[in-house]
């Protein structure tokens, strides 16, 4: 007989929600989810061994002396959340422009007063490596402890060189000794720099000058632009990004926030995924639907900017995969609970229990382009969540306050 003395079983969990098997695009129906009852999970060495009933698992467990870690109360058992798109690597707070809106000020009228993303990269470019390090592990903490287990982080707020490489190197730092697992990108191209009067040029700046370094030191293996009227433009960006596929770079955009260039850019250098995506019709989600980008809605936008929010149940109807991330940023979406936004932007765009869920597990792991995690499968990371309920729909009928009570990172307690 064999001893597996590094084996855990965990359970007995009155639900495992496995997220496994499901159809990678399109609508999902509940039905559709493997809802296990009464299940164990085995792991070894941070990864999943076997799922399966938990009386089945615990006699082979005994038998083959296996550690047990006994869950004693009833609790639903889900993949850790996975956040595609956040910005919580910055200084500062913008609380007044969020004043300012509120009370009518548009967009530009903010900008021209000092606030907007250029007064986040002020206080950013005046921070130094430690008070990022420090102020993005508070971030990620929090994150942890409400069930992400993986957060992908964009720079942009550098916009120069040595600024852009500081923010990637913070992002480095805190990966190597925080618990959570940090995907990062390279948004040097979030909008021309006050540094630069042309923006043409500063593209040209980065992808000779900032993007070999980023290579060299491992920093990301992601490239993004924001593609909007006050950022750049179609063709501009176009070439940017046809560049940066050149040099081996996975590409993602952001796209159609306010006008709908960027979805067809996606398309065109078949980025991963195009982020955004509030002001998309028809023709944008075939294109991106045909080209096999993830669309990766932000509700966190739309409810910081208070704006309609990504039509999230046409894109899925139009057979796209969509995921759902958070955006969490200083500007336009301080709010960053995934959880809540994936339970607002449902309710809102009427999508089904089972793709709102895959919107922030599986699906999430597509748009970052990772094939081992966001389902409870056999060798896939061993990160997990569990709930205080007895029945999954719970989770997202409370909208966003029941939150995690245990989550285990590739195995192990947090």
């Amino acid at each position: 007989m064999t001893h597996h003395e590094n084996y855990t079983l965990i359970g007995p969990f009155t639900q495992i929600l496995t997220m496994a098997n499901l159809p990678e695009s399109g609508p999902i129906t509940d039905d559709e989810l493997e809802v296990l009852e009464d299940g164990g999970i085995v792991i070894c060495d941070g990864k999943i061994k076997l799922v399966g009933k938990y009386n089945i698992l615990l006699k082979v467990a005994q038998e083959e002396h296996y550690k047990i870690e006994k869950i004693t109360e009833p609790k639903v058992l889900l993949p850790g959340l996975i956040d595609a798109h956040t910005h919580i690597c910055f200084a500062g707070s913008r609380a007044n422009d969020y004043a300012m809106r509120v009370a009518g000020k548009s967009y530009l009228e903010i900008a021209r007063s000092g606030g907007g993303i250029l007064d986040s990269v002020r206080k950013t470019r005046e921070a130094t490596v430690i008070e990022l390090v420090d102020l993005l592990k508070k971030r990620c903490d929090r994150h942890l402890n409400e069930g992400v287990t993986t957060c992908e982080v964009k720079s942009g707020y550098g916009l120069t060189v040595e600024e852009e490489l500081k923010m990637l190197e913070a992002i480095k730092l805190v990966n190597t000794h925080h618990k959570i697992d940090l995907v990062p990108t390279c948004l040097a191209a979030h909008m021309r720099p006050p540094e630069y009067t042309d923006s043409k040029l500063y593209l040209q700046h980065v992808l000779e000058n900032l993007l070999p370094k980023i290579k060299e030191q491992d920093l990301a293996n992601r490239v993004d632009i924001f593609i909007e009227d006050t950022a750049f433009n179609e063709a501009e960006s176009m070439e940017y990004l046809l560049a940066a596929k050149e040099m081996g770079f996975d590409i993602t955009v952001h796209a159609d926030q306010f006008s709908t260039d960027g979805s067809r850019v996606a398309a065109e250098v078949g980025a991963i995924s195009a982020d955004h995506l509030e002001a998309s019709g028809e023709a944008e989600i075939a294109m991106l639907k045909d080209a096999g980008v993830v669309a990766t809605v932000l509700p966190g936008a739309s409810v910081g900017l208070g704006m309609h929010y990504a039509p999230a149940r046409k894109m899925l109807d139009g057979g796209l995969c969509v995921a759902i991330a958070t955006d969490w940023n200083p500007g336009s979406a301080p709010m960053g609970d995934l959880l809540m936004q994936a339970a607002l932007i449902g309710a809102s765009e009427k999508l089904t229990i089972a793709e709102t869920l895959a919107a922030v597990t599986t699906r999430a792991a597509k748009a970052l382009h990772i094939k081992d995690r966001g389902c409870l499968a056999k060798e896939q990371v061993a990160d997990m969540i569990a709930f205080d309920t007895s029945n999954y729909k719970e989770i997202l009928y409370f909208q966003g306050k029941l939150k995690p009570t245990i989550v285990w990172k590739q195995g192990k307690r947090v």
